[in-house]
């Protein structure tokens, strides 16, 4: 469990002082009450800078049809990873959001994906950590989407990083 002050904020850039939580569940009790149907769906993606890694989890609230937002939260960290190592950070920031939120999504019966930004291709160097992640989300109880279908992580997170 992190001891550190979260900061959240949305793709405009708008840094929110709340915790996600409270940040999502007024979110959805105003987008229920338009009548939207909704989704949740939280992913990672990473990048190196030199000595540091750069992660950016990402928490899509996807109204079915008709658009979706996202609250993102950046953190740095002074290491050098390898591949599945990294992989598998991306993955343990995503299970602990939705951890963080799974109680609301299913106090408003939301269904919540966890995206890995991890390739299906053997081909790829991040398909390595593919079985451990899967196993790792699966194993928590959450639906679990890796690329090409992980949006969360491969396009959202990824733009924030």
């Amino acid at each position: 469990m992190r001891t550190k002050t979260e900061c959240w904020r949305n793709l405009s850039g708008m840094i929110f002082s709340v915790p996600l939580t409270e940040l999502l569940e007024t979110a959805l009790i105003r987008e229920l009450g338009k009548g939207f149907e909704l989704k949740v769906c939280v992913g990672s993606d990473s990048q190196v800078y030199g000595d540091e890694v750069h992660y950016a989890t990402a928490v899509m609230v996807i109204r079915k049809g008709k658009g979706a937002f996202a609250f993102i939260r950046k953190e740095r960290r002074k290491e050098q990873p390898g591949i599945k190592e990294r992989m598998l950070n991306e993955v343990s920031l995503s299970v602990e959001a939705a951890y963080d939120i799974r109680g609301i999504l299913d106090h408003y019966n939301i269904e919540m994906e966890v995206h890995a930004d991890i390739n299906t291709e053997t081909d790829f160097k991040s398909n390595v950590a593919l079985k451990d992640a899967m196993g790792y989300i699966l194993g928590m109880g959450y639906t679990f989407k890796a690329k090409p279908y992980a949006f969360a992580s491969s396009s959202c997170a990824d733009i924030a990083v």
